[in-house]
């Protein structure tokens, strides 16, 4: 989701929360919502993470207690986050904050879900990551 759609919401303020590891969005109308740093880091929008394709996605684990250092803009369409974990890749567009504030209770189900199915924790970071710099392609 490199672009946004036109009738996406822009927030009007956003607000980084360290002490409670949350970060607010402030839309406009009056919405507001505010999204968990693990969830942000589980559903980051990184090849690392996603894949190129589907059934390329690798479960994110061990994200519990991951911080957000810093908030960067990318241009007027986007943020890039970056972790306490060195994740720093993913660029959270408008139209996917948005998605994922608007679906935050289901898509964290469906997070949890595979978590269990899977035997994986929520402490414990199983996720292989590429080596620096790469996505995992090969030339």
């Amino acid at each position: 989701m490199a672009g946004m759609d036109n009738d996406t919401p822009v927030p009007i303020e956003i607000k980084l929360h360290t002490k409670s590891h949350r970060l607010e969005l402030v839309y406009g109308d009056g919405e507001s919502y505010s999204l968990d740093f693990e969830f942000l880091r589980v559903y980051t929008p990184s090849a690392e993470a996603r894949g190129h394709g589907p059934g390329q996605e690798t479960l994110q684990t061990g994200k519990r207690n991951v911080g957000i250092e810093r908030i960067e803009p990318v241009g007027t369409y986007a943020l890039r986050l970056v972790f306490s974990d060195g994740h720093d890749s993913g660029l959270y567009s408008w139209d996917l904050l948005y998605n994922l504030a608007k679906h935050h209770e289901d898509l964290w189900k469906e997070y949890l879900m595979q978590i269990e199915k899977q035997g994986l924790s929520r402490d414990i970071d199983t996720s292989t990551r590429p080596a620096a710099g790469s996505c995992g392609h090969h030339n």
